[in-house]
């Protein structure tokens, strides 16, 4: 494993995270003062773990890509055109490589439950809380979640709302609101600790290993 921003909260904590696992060895810690293509070219490491700033996703995945490394890009900001591109690259490459807009096996089985719902009830929207440090506003998961609805719901059906809390007392929090005539459903999940991120990080270490292409979401490694 190569981790880029092993100095950031996120980075820190799977440094600590994977290098307590049997199966996975951190060979290489990039800081942002690094030069990314040189330390990737130079690297050992199977697989590069992107835990850095929102909107250098891409540019990242990109460069993992060039230098023959599997991304797992767990850095907002990748879009949809963006997806494509690296999805070719990874093609010509023989590489796999997920965009993982959030590592929590909660929220991603709290997803397929929404889409049932969803489908179902028809009139869905998302409430997203997280800690005043969170800087992107709706937060990559909200939006992930809202576009994976709308994909389900009726042609020309408006895009899901996003309301965006950042407060204290905190950590992140999503609740997804269906409602119908009558009744309400809240499929609700709350985290606590950077723990919850843990399993998930290590399923799409894994899941890249034995993928050619590039995809988005932990969806794919259950």
């Amino acid at each position: 494993m190569a981790i880029i921003g092993a100095a950031g909260r996120m980075g820190l904590f799977a440094d600590r995270w994977l290098s307590a696992q049997a199966n996975f060895e951190v060979v290489d810690r990039i800081y942002s003062k690094d030069d990314l293509p040189k330390v990737l070219a130079a690297s050992q490491a199977h697989v590069a773990l992107d835990l850095t700033r929102a909107s250098l996703g891409a540019r990242h995945a990109k460069l993992i890509l060039e230098a023959g490394l599997r991304p797992v890009i767990g850095t907002s900001g990748v879009d949809s055109m963006e997806d494509e591109a690296l999805d070719q690259l990874a093609r010509e490459r023989g590489l796999g490589g997920l965009i993982v807009p959030n590592f929590s096996l909660g929220v991603c089985l709290q997803q397929k439950l929404s889409l049932l719902a969803a489908q179902a009830m028809g009139v869905v929207e998302i409430v997203e809380e997280h800690h005043l440090r969170k800087v992107d506003k709706p937060s990559a998961t909200a939006l992930d979640t809202a576009q994976r609805i709308h994909e389900v719901l009726p042609a020309g059906s408006a895009p899901v709302p996003i309301h965006s809390i950042r407060t204290l007392g905190v950590h992140s929090n999503q609740t997804v609101i269906c409602t119908g005539p009558g009744e309400v459903l809240r499929i609700v999940h709350e985290t606590y600790d950077l723990e919850a991120f843990g399993p998930g990080m290590c399923l799409a270490i894994q899941h890249v290993m034995g993928q050619i292409g590039m995809s988005r979401g932990l969806q794919h490694c259950l």
